[in-house]
């Protein structure tokens, strides 16, 4: 029996899929695709089991009904009018209320990574998850749904200039949504010095190397600063040292396997780089509180 690459992907490791329940693929680097909340939830009685995109990043607008999402091991409720964001590689699920009204865009990392060399604000959107409740008028949000409307129309006409007009219509989208989110976060919008662009920085070489067990000194010194530079500007945007952070990736990526796959504890110790299945155990305790047994046991809770 050939088994197709997404049930493999769940039986060993967190489901992956190019769009939700269609086996994974390459996305082609302009990939663009747009449809109503209703249209795939709908055929899944509205819940989006835990699952990932490899290369695809999706925003979310509901305007009516809401529901519930997982973002990796925590659960949040949406609140409609709500924007979510979910960057590429996230784990993330959903149960929707039924009546919800809203949209999915998915869009290609290179798309985003292009037209974030014209206006960062693009990439911010989804250099980490968002589940924002909106706080504007109803003119703000006839601007984004009308914005919606329009993408929508473009992808699926087959007219002349489509592809550059739905590109248009991604950016109008993006604009609306950018701006919704910077008024809600305004006061509390992390600095964004060099600082913090060092941080964004440690933060991509953990993604790279988390599994290596590379000391917070090999990491300084890919990205060309000191240690001690590096703790203090961690300390200064994130509020916690380099090697925490690392910590905490490799505490997340240990809840992801424990939660959605079927390795064992002695396999996820082993796929995270640690040689001692005992030291991992012990290492997860002190940090989430529960062995790992107890954690996949409690279902995460």
């Amino acid at each position: 029996m050939t088994v197709s690459p997404a049930v493999r992907s769940a039986q060993g490791s967190i489901p992956r899929y190019f769009l939700f329940g269609e086996p994974p693929q390459e996305a082609d680097e302009r990939f663009l695709h747009v449809e109503t909340i209703a249209d795939r939830s709908r055929q899944y009685d509205w819940k989006i089991r835990p699952h990932a995109h490899r290369d695809l990043h999706q925003l979310l607008v509901l305007l009516e009904g809401g529901g519930e999402v997982r973002i990796e091991t925590s659960k949040q409720a949406i609140r409609v009018p709500a924007v979510l964001t979910v960057p590429a590689g996230t784990v993330h699920g959903f149960v929707f209320n039924r009546d919800t009204r809203g949209w999915v865009v998915t869009v290609a990392v290179t798309e985003i990574e292009e037209l974030a060399r014209r206006e960062s604000g693009f990439g911010q959107l989804f250099e980490s998850p968002l589940n924002a409740t909106l706080s504007g008028g109803a003119a703000e949000l006839f601007e984004i749904e009308d914005a919606l409307k329009h993408l929508q129309r473009e992808f699926l006409w087959s007219a002349r200039a489509r592809l550059a007009a739905a590109e248009a219509r991604l950016v109008t989208v993006l604009v609306a949504v950018l701006r919704a989110v910077d008024e809600l976060e305004e006061a509390q919008k992390e600095c964004r010095g060099p600082r913090a662009a060092l941080v964004a920085r440690f933060r991509r070489a953990i993604e790279a190397h988390f599994r290596s067990g590379w000391p917070v000194n090999r990491y300084a010194a890919a990205l060309g600063v000191s240690p001690a530079r590096l703790r203090s500007a961690c300390l200064e945007v994130a509020g916690r040292p380099p090697i925490q952070l690392v910590h905490e990736r490799l505490i997340l990526e240990a809840r992801r396997a424990l939660l959605y796959t079927h390795m064992t504890v002695a396999e996820t110790a082993y796929d995270l780089g640690f040689s001692d299945p005992a030291y991992f155990s012990r290492f997860f305790t002190e940090r989430v509180g529960v062995s790992p047994a107890a954690f996949r046991q409690r279902g995460g809770r």
